[in-house]
């Protein structure tokens, strides 16, 4: 298969520069070689720019209300665990009034790839602060700056005791394909943070780790197995000191590539994972790539497991068992 075959024949009506236009790119080639058959394959979207996505692609689509996209696409893979299910959202439709619905799929480990746009604004209504925006960030619904503080996609989803957790940039078409393809190898609920450029309305928002020039001394592309090193001369990495992550520079102060931290992105306990996915600049490097992955029992696999196991020692197995063994009365 190959990405043209995820097309769909709509015109795509994103912002010229828009960040969603890389995104929807990297998602069909990663979709054409995960090669999962359009019509097993099932989009589900709130409300937002994001959302409009389902449109773009050659699959079967949903294109719900705000917020309930995490609600929709839990029912369709639980009653039809075959089909692939992806979910796309936004840092509004998601962490706001979908905010409770997106941590009980996490909570749940439902078998969903979530690809979570975050662009730090509302887009689509025009500019308002969103529940990612920086403390004090200026919009049009908080024209004298925010008075709270964000939330952080990778804390709520480590919070609500998420399996897999991985985050990636607009620009970096690679990392991007490689985060859909692993949350699809996944079996659980798979958030892909996508940090995307609003062109119009939060204009370089991720710009400082988006330029080509600085991007690898600023940005670190995790792999599980690997060694934390990153720098545009790979001679920077990453060590614990006490209980805290410490940038080193290999070669000096005695520092070798032996010292430096190895990622273990299937580790149950996710102290470490989360304190990668909480690095901020200018000090740390921003973790991308694939940081947390770990396996457990998926909430429809269970369902369907207690169907089966239910329906076994049941002695109802049609619907005439179920009328004759209620209760009757003659009248």
């Amino acid at each position: 298969m190959i990405a043209q075959d995820f097309k769909s024949d709509q015109y795509v009506k994103f912002c010229p520069g828009c960040g969603d236009h890389a995104i929807v790119n990297s998602l069909q080639k990663a979709m054409a070689e995960i090669g999962v058959p359009t019509h097993q394959t099932v989009v589900i979207s709130g409300i937002g720019c994001s959302s409009r996505i389902p449109h773009y692609l050659s699959t079967y689509g949903f294109n719900t209300i705000h917020g309930r996209g995490a609600a929709i696409a839990t029912g369709v893979k639980t009653a039809n665990p075959e089909l692939m299910v992806w979910q796309i959202t936004g840092d509004g439709d998601c962490l706001a009034i979908g905010g409770n619905h997106f941590i009980h799929s996490l909570r749940r480990n439902i078998d969903l790839n979530i690809i979570l746009f975050n662009n730090q604004i509302y887009g689509l209504t025009k500019g308002q602060y969103s529940p990612t925006s920086k403390l004090g960030f200026v919009s049009k619904s908080s024209p004298y700056g925010t008075v709270e503080r964000p939330f952080r996609p990778a804390e709520l989803t480590f919070g609500a005791r998420g399996t897999f957790f991985s985050r990636t940039l607009d620009v970096d078409l690679k990392t991007s394909q490689a985060c859909m393809i692993a949350a699809v190898k996944h079996k659980g609920a798979a958030v892909v943070e996508c940090l995307v450029n609003c062109v119009i309305f939060n204009n370089g928002a991720h710009g400082w780790i988006a330029d080509r020039e600085s991007r690898a001394d600023r940005t670190i592309v995790l792999e599980h197995g690997k060694p934390m090193i990153f720098g545009a001369n790979n001679d920077k990495g990453l060590v614990l000191d006490g209980w805290n992550l410490k940038v080193v520079k290999i070669g000096e102060n005695g520092i070798t590539e032996k010292d430096i931290l190895v990622h273990d992105a299937k580790c149950e306990d996710n102290t470490l994972q989360q304190k990668l996915a909480m690095m901020e600049g200018p000090d740390m490097p921003i973790a991308l790539g694939v940081i947390r992955d770990f396996d457990m029992e998926t909430y429809d696999a269970a369902v369907n497991r207690q169907i089966s196991e239910v329906r076994a020692k049941s002695k109802i197995k049609t619907f005439d068992d179920l009328v004759n063994n209620c209760e009757k009365w003659e009248i």
